[in-house]
């Protein structure tokens, strides 16, 4: 679990697809005076743009301290870390303790799509970035004025469009001296978290329509109806 605050930018230093496992690894490097790795330990949780990923090696001991990660075909296909190369730069995130301020919102680390930048404008000293996911079912999630964790992120929804299939955040002067996500460009693709708090709230009212869904929907729709009909035909209700 994590909170969506940003703890440092990191660099690339290999993406590698064949290592000497037969998979693929990514090798994380840090600054000189980072203090992310301090206490951690092999197969630690680290959130590297929002993907919750295994530390598989941690090296403290050089002037420029690295940690590496396996990542899965799975994560491959539904992250952007497959389009990472030297030298990009990548958000990160230890997982929280129990004695850790929840500054942003419960981020898990399990990324749900991608979405692509279509538009980038400025708001004074802020930036506007609007996104459009690559499966737009997510969207269902995303409501004005909540919580979307974008490259780990977490971020404020600033607007919504449903029909077109988009949504914006805002990023203010402060975060963006902070995060990946202002350093990219139009086209450039981010990895999206939508709240898992929506998700629990979707199946629980879907089990509970699920069990009583005649009974409340349907003099719900019948009303509806009835007020069409009158409005059609001149009359009140």
């Amino acid at each position: 679990m994590f909170t969506g605050l940003v703890e440092e930018i990191g660099v690339v230093a290999e993406l590698n697809p064949h290592d000497e496992t037969g998979g693929t690894s990514l090798t994380i490097n840090l600054p000189e005076s980072s203090k992310l790795l301090e206490g951690a330990l092999l197969g630690d949780s680290i959130s590297i743009n929002g993907v919750c990923l295994t530390a598989t090696n941690l090296d403290v001991q050089n002037a420029v301290p690295s940690f590496k990660v396996g990542i899965a075909p799975e994560t491959l296909r539904l992250t952007n870390l497959g389009e990472l190369a030297k030298g990009s730069n990548v958000n990160l995130e230890r997982a929280v303790r129990a004695d850790t301020r929840m500054g942003g919102h419960f981020v898990q680390g399990h990324v749900d799509t991608t979405a692509e930048i279509v538009d980038i404008r400025k708001d004074g000293n802020a930036l506007t970035f609007r996104f459009v996911p690559k499966t737009l079912d997510v969207l269902r999630y995303v409501v004005f004025k909540g919580y979307v964790a974008l490259d780990g992120t977490s971020l404020t929804v600033t607007k919504v469009d449903d029909a077109e299939g988009w949504f914006e955040v805002m990023l203010i002067a402060y975060t963006q001296e902070k995060v990946v996500v202002a350093q990219k460009k139009v086209g450039d693709s981010v990895n999206i978290e939508v709240d898992v708090l929506a998700k629990y709230a979707e199946k629980s009212m879907a089990g509970y329509l699920g069990a009583q869904g005649e009974i409340l929907v349907k003099p719900i729709l019948e009303e509806m109806v009835q007020n069409l009909v009158a409005q059609a035909m001149g009359g009140h209700s």
